[in-house]
Parts: C-alpha cells; structure tokens; sequence
C-alpha cells in the first residue's frame, strides 16, 4: 500500500522514476523497490524516512498524497500480520488505528477508493498501470479468514483482548462475501448487550465500533440505541465520543496505544476547529451514520460555544448542509432536534 501511494506522489510531482530518483539521491532500482513494495518503506531508518517525507513536497508532490503514507504503513503493517499469521503481537492489539488507515484497507480489500484521494488520482497514460492496490482474492480470503480467527481468539482473552477484538471485528465487516457478511452480523449481535453501558469502559468503546459497523452492514438501530442509552447525557460517554473521533478524524495528532485516551474528560490533545472540520465533511444521509455525526456536532458546539465564530468559510455551508438534512434526511426525533440546535447556532453566527 505505501509503495502505490508513494507512485501516486511521485506522479502527482510529473517526475519520472529516473528523475525523482536523481532529485532524492538514491539509484533507481531503490525507488522502484520502494514503490512495489519490494523494498518496504516501513523498514527504511527513521531518519531517511523523514528526509524522503520532506524532501516530496519540496519536489512538488501532492502533500495529502505525502500524508497518506503514514495510514499506508500502517495498513502494511495489519495486511502483512493477516498473510504472514505470525505469533508476534498483533498490530491491531497495540495501537489505535485511524479513518485513513481504516480508508486504506478498504481501498486493498475491496476497491473503495479514499473519499479524500478520489480526485487526485492520476490516469494512467499508456500502458497497463496499476489504477487500485487491490490485493489478490487469494490473499484477501487468506487476509479476512485471519481477522475472523484473531477476533474469536481475542474474545476468549478477557480485558486483554478488548482493542484487538473490536478492531479485528470492525475490519472483518470490510469483507463483502455472503457467508463473511452472515459471520460478522452474527457475531456483532452477539454483542449487542454492550450496547446500553453508560459511561466510560473498554467495552464501551467496543460497543460503539460494534453500533457503527452494525450501520454500515445496513442495521442503523443498534447505532440508534446506542446514541440514546450509551452515549445521549452521560458527561463521561459524551467525553469519550469526542476524543474518539478527535483521533479518528486526525483532531489528534498523537497516536495512541490503547483507548485509555477516551477519558480524558479535559478534552486536551486535539484541535476542536479541526474536529468539527471532519465532522462536517462526513455529514452524509447515511442511516445511523447520520444520527451519530449530527449528536456528535451538537456535543462539540455545546462544549466549546466559541467555535461557530471560529469556523470562518466552514460555517455557511455546514449551515446549508443541515438545513438540507432537516428538510430531507430520515431522522430520529433526537437527532432533529440536535441538528436544528446546530443550524440555529450556525445561522446566528452567519449573519
């Protein structure tokens, strides 16, 4: 994955292997080994992985194209554990993965393009590039029949295995096989008695990836249940929802190793104006997803009363989107009343 972003980079500068290569000061054969994976960039030394990170945008490059990379390693990193089934711990079990990551996966295992990458990907000119980093169907089988194992083994860990088994099982819902999408909607309603703890826990966090991924297999109710019961006026589960998305949403720069980040009831670590930024952004007529993105505005506009001020050029057509959504969108009564909240805030502070 990061070898073809790290192509889609060097082709958003209009430079050629030979001459990018001449421009890094490395020989060919090293950029080609780089950019099909022959030569991963995960494995390069810290400081020639900084220089090459700064040197791409000097040189031209696309710097979103050059931010992906980091979610492209990462996506290395789980794809690679998947097919090689190592005994190590697994990378799902040490950090807290990202929407970019998560994006990034999606675009190997099936196809989907990152909504933030759709238009800067380049054409091939001539001949028969690569247009998608699309594994096999081989190795996507052998890639989700591992995330099918390691989420029924980390159930079976207790406590110890919370982040690895919610992360696995978020990630197995990406398979799109019959049989896979019976396996996964089983086992997350198995899980559905999570669904109604409030206030903060590992299994919180565990319940609300449960309630997300239910909406995208085409089950919003659980997501539903889960704003009104688990989440709606608990001053500690609000807390948690807001750095969740915060470090989802790339609000937080700092990775994290586990979901203890979530209680932070301070809220510190992360740029609010950044988070309402990528909450708009995802504001789509989803069921559930939209329910849970505008409680999710409405939370963050309630805890920092100065960012409708603050918002600029972003605060006219956020306004015009939840004024569509309020006159076209399936909502819950809840999520009417939230999402009016924020029109009206929004159109004082347009005026």
């Amino acid at each position: 994955m990061s070898g073809f972003v790290l192509r889609l980079t060097r082709e958003s500068s209009g430079r050629t292997q030979v001459v990018m290569a001449e421009a890094l000061g490395v020989d060919v054969d090293t950029l080609q080994g780089w950019e099909s994976g022959r030569r991963p960039l995960a494995n390069m030394r810290a400081g020639a992985l900084l220089e090459l990170r700064r040197r791409l945008p000097v040189l031209g490059a696309d710097r979103t194209l050059v931010r992906w990379l980091d979610a492209a390693m990462d996506a290395d990193r789980i794809i690679a554990a998947g097919l090689a089934n190592v005994d190590a711990p697994h990378p799902l079990a040490r950090w807290v993965h990202t929407r970019e990551t998560a994006h990034v996966l999606a675009w190997a295992v099936n196809g989907t393009t990152p909504p933030a990458l759709a238009g800067r990907l380049a054409r091939p000119r001539r001949g028969p590039a690569t247009v998608a980093p699309q594994l096999p169907a081989a190795d996507r089988t052998v890639f989700f029949d591992h995330l099918r194992a390691v989420t029924e083994h980390a159930a079976r860990q207790g406590e110890d295995g919370v982040l690895l088994h919610r992360q696995a099982l978020y990630l197995a819902s990406y398979d799109r096989g019959q049989d896979a999408a019976a396996w996964t909607a089983h086992t997350l309603h198995g899980r559905r008695d999570v669904l109604a703890r409030r206030g903060w826990s590992p299994q919180w966090a565990a319940a609300r990836s449960t309630a997300t991924a239910l909406a995208r297999l085409g089950d919003p109710q659980p997501l539903l249940d889960f704003i009104d019961h688990a989440l709606a006026d608990d001053d500690t589960a609000e807390a948690a929802n807001l750095n969740y998305w915060a470090l989802w949403l790339g609000a937080m720069t700092m990775p994290q190793s586990d979901d203890r980040f979530m209680r932070d009831r301070d809220l510190s670590g992360w740029d609010a104006l950044t988070l309402l930024r990528g909450l708009a952004q995802g504001l789509v007529d989803a069921p559930g997803f939209v329910d849970l993105y505008a409680h999710s505005l409405f939370s963050l506009l309630a805890v920092n009363p100065w960012l409708p001020q603050a918002a600029g050029p972003l605060a006219a057509p956020l306004r015009v989107r939840t004024e569509h959504l309020l006159d076209c969108a399936d909502l819950s009564a809840r999520s009417r009343r939230e999402l009016g909240r924020v029109h009206y805030v929004l159109s004082e502070n347009c005026t």
